[in-house]
């Protein structure tokens, strides 16, 4: 049905201009009106760029398997240390505002980082979400000139966002320039204190050791390293700026999730 103009609420005390006009002590002032909070989450949550397969991932929701109680108080140990960093960080309070989700495909890592970023939404951050390869899609987007892209909007956006995170950190061929563009972007981060949540499939040799990928013979061939893949200057200022954690190796998460 279509809503007329008349139908449309306005707020009573400005009248819509998001201003009120107040008085203090005999002095005429205007402030924000309390309508402009009204909605305020919904509106982070729509400009967020959460993909919808993650619009309700809430911490309540993450599965945990209960046919394998290590697999369970792994998981539970986990899910309460990323519900505990969203619900009490902040950029300048913390020694380390950011967190990085280390682990296998199928951990459950994307659904704790997105849950993370609903949650500090709640508590009224602007937050973005920007799976690794989407974003260098679209910074390379913004410097082809017949693209019609809007500049470098999204190198923007990835350098101010108060919350970023990055989904699947590393998902992207080895190059000089997404080396360059990676490291940029965490070092303004964690320089300026603007907290990035990220996850990555990499494996970090400080955090799990190397590990064996296939053999050739007798000879080992390793998985490339998240400092590898990302360069090591990117991968200094991440583990300087983030809270580390480790998912634990367990059944795939999204087919758990399947026969529930």
């Amino acid at each position: 049905m279509l809503v007329t103009p008349a139908e449309v609420s306005v707020c009573p005390v400005c009248g819509g201009t998001g201003w009120k006009t107040i008085d203090r002590d005999g002095i005429t002032a205007a402030e924000r009106c309390e309508c402009r909070q009204t909605g305020r989450t919904q509106r982070m949550e729509a400009k967020a760029r959460i993909p919808p397969l993650y619009a309700k991932t809430t911490f309540d929701n993450f599965y945990l398997p209960s046919d394998n109680p290590v697999a369970k108080k792994a998981l539970s140990d986990v899910s309460l240390e990323v519900r505990n960093y969203a619900s009490r960080c902040t950029p300048f309070d913390e020694a380390k505002p950011g967190l990085l989700l280390i682990g296998d495909p199928g951990t459950g890592k994307t659904h704790l980082a997105t849950a993370a970023l609903h949650k500090i939404m709640q508590r009224g951050f602007e937050g973005l979400f920007y799976d690794y390869q989407s974003l260098f899609d679209d910074i390379r987007a913004g410097y082809d000139k017949n693209s019609g892209a809007s500049d470098k909007e999204a190198y923007r956006s990835a350098l101010e966002a108060e919350y970023l995170l990055l989904d699947d950190l590393g998902a992207h061929r080895v190059t000089e320039w997404a080396e360059d563009t990676i490291t940029a972007i965490i070092t303004h981060r964690c320089n300026n204190r603007k907290p990035l949540i990220a996850t990555t499939n990499l494996p970090d040799q400080d955090v799990q050791g190397r590990q064996v990928e296939s053999m050739a013979g007798s000879t080992p061939i390793y998985r490339k390293t998240l400092g590898e893949v990302i360069g090591s200057r990117a991968r200094s200022r991440l583990f300087e700026m983030c809270h580390v954690v480790r998912m634990p190796a367990v059944e795939d998460y999204r087919l758990r999730r399947q026969r529930v």
